[in-house]
């Protein structure tokens, strides 16, 4: 005889949850206004400096050679160019200033001195314009804002017997909390704000909304097999805790995927790709989170403060019958 699975009190320690989230966010935003915020050239503007090479260079090294050269932060990227099949590495500036003739002089002789059997030289030096790059900006914000109206739209057609527009609009909140924990993972770990935090936000997206779609329908089977033989907070308590094996499988499936990137960034110094698959981590832990501990506690709140005034409404409107009727 199978042992019954405990039902998990998930709604009766809410407030838990909403107080660790909110000193998160509040944390994220005190720590970007005293250690700042890393803004990529795409979205602030500078000056991008390609050399050719040969051989094999790590961006790590690269990166100390411009620190310790000009003292000036960069983003170094590897590639390929591929007009006369070389090697490339690509260091990007975030000024408004731009870089100096002196200072690109200083840096070629230092890239030279510390890279001496790799043959680099200069390839190209562009000025970016800040303009281009907030244009994206705000068209990525527009589609995750257009997403998350989309979501309460398909939410409050899809879940409509359990009151599907409420429904959507916590599973909203859950992802904006998903986006806050991202963005408080490129302010702590000191990455740029570029094109792969947008690309990490879009991808949280759809990954989180699916575990909370998931727990919505599972509540919604309960309550057409149990009706009304369970309160709410039961009922909601029953659903998440068949639902969280299956979202911690999935979610630690993908992590391991992730957590294999990261390593083997981290052992070949490219920092591009960590800048993403690292936060992606974060969004995924987070997002499981917030489709069981925060989108659906919300909703049950919602829930008995509208069924706690309905009751109120019907009372006050009896009271005032029976005096009408004196």
């Amino acid at each position: 005889m199978s042992k019954e699975k405990k039902t998990l009190n998930v709604v009766g320690h809410s407030k838990l949850f909403y107080s660790i989230s909110c000193a998160l966010i509040a944390i994220f935003i005190i720590l970007t206004f005293v250690i700042g915020l890393n803004v990529a050239i795409e979205f602030k503007g500078g000056t991008v400096l390609t050399y050719t090479y040969e051989g094999d260079i790590k961006t790590s090294d690269v990166s100390n050679t411009v620190s310790d050269s000009i003292g000036d932060k960069c983003t170094v990227t590897l590639g390929e160019n591929t007009g006369n099949a070389g090697k490339t590495v690509e260091i990007k500036f975030s000024s408004t200033k731009g870089i100096s003739d002196d200072k690109q002089n200083t840096l070629k002789t230092a890239l030279e001195k510390d890279f001496p059997d790799n043959n680099i030289e200069v390839y190209e030096s562009n000025d970016v314009a800040a303009s281009s790059g907030m244009n994206f900006f705000f068209k990525c914000l527009a589609a995750c804002a257009l997403a998350m109206v989309i979501t309460i739209i398909y939410i409050g057609f899809r879940f409509k017997k359990i009151g599907g527009i409420s429904a959507g609009v916590f599973s909203v909140v859950a992802l904006a909390h998903d986006m806050c924990m991202v963005y408080g993972c490129f302010v702590i770990c000191r990455f740029d704000i570029n094109a792969n935090f947008m690309a990490v936000l879009l991808t949280i997206l759809g990954y989180s909304i699916n575990a909370t779609i998931i727990i919505y329908d599972r509540i919604r089977e309960n309550e057409n097999l149990l009706g009304n033989k369970m309160e709410l907070e039961d009922l909601v308590n029953l659903s998440i805790t068949q639902t969280m094996g299956r979202s911690i499988h999935t979610t630690v499936t993908t992590v391991l995927a992730m957590a294999t990137v990261c390593i083997v960034c981290i052992i070949c110094g490219v920092t591009s790709i960590l800048s993403f698959s690292f936060p992606l981590i974060i969004g995924m832990i987070s997002g499981v989170y917030s489709s069981n501990c925060i989108a659906p506690t919300l909703w049950v709140h919602w829930k008995k403060h509208q069924a706690k005034k309905s009751h109120s409404g019907s009372k006050t409107g009896s009271t005032k019958k029976k005096a009408s009727r004196r």
